[in-house]
């Protein structure tokens, strides 16, 4: 298997448990240093240049592919990478997927003087976007949906924010950005803070299951 994105290697150590052989790969040389402390197999590459040849019988991603911006890259690697009969699994964030973070960092950016849409590091495509590039690769689609997933944050959003968030912060000074990310968490309070103060972000996912036959 080789797990696409593999961050930290959590999802990986999952799959080495269960028998499988798994290479990770990640295009953050901090991530893939957690992973191979752990006994994974992983090294940097970008996902967007897959430098693989039918060497999987499966590649599985989560919470990875809403990274990579250019998908047909992504998708044409993958397919080189799947041996024939080889399956592709994933899930990422879908159209819609924290919408309200993405409108909120945005507004702030136009009221502040800046284009936001070249600071969005995400790509969160629909369901019928990427069922289209998937079949215009040659994959089979075994099942794809769409669905709302509310997710409870374990702490403030404003951590959520400094992690997640920082590329809409790349056009401020180093000095602004901690007001960014405060003045994101008051806007923010009126559509993702519970009645119980709770913190629930509006993902929304998309999960699929394809093949490589040819």
């Amino acid at each position: 298997i080789l797990d696409l994105g593999c961050g930290e290697g959590t999802l990986t150590e999952k799959l080495l448990s269960l028998g499988w052989t798994v290479t990770g790969i990640d295009s953050s040389e901090e991530q893939v240093r957690a992973a191979v402390t752990r006994g994974i197999s992983a090294k940097v590459m970008d996902a967007e240049n897959l430098q693989f040849d039918e060497t999987f019988d499966c590649v599985i991603s989560n919470a990875a592919l809403h990274w990579m911006k250019k998908p047909e890259k992504v998708l044409d690697g993958v397919w080189k990478a799947l041996k024939v009969g080889g399956t592709f699994i994933g899930e990422m964030g879908a159209y819609g997927n924290v919408e309200s973070v993405v409108q909120a960092a945005n507004n702030i950016l136009v009221e502040r003087g800046f284009e936001p849409d070249q600071f969005n590091p995400w790509y969160f495509p629909s369901l019928d976007e990427y069922s289209e590039l998937l079949l215009a690769r040659g994959f089979i689609i075994s099942s794809i949906q769409a669905f709302n997933r509310p997710t409870e944050l374990p702490g403030d959003i404003l951590d959520w924010l400094t992690i997640f968030a920082q590329s809409f912060a790349t056009p401020l000074r180093n000095s602004e950005k901690k007001d960014f990310y405060c003045e994101m968490r008051e806007r923010l309070k009126k559509p993702l803070l519970s009645d119980e103060e709770k913190w629930i972000v509006d993902y929304v996912r998309l999960r699929f299951k394809a093949f490589r036959l040819v």
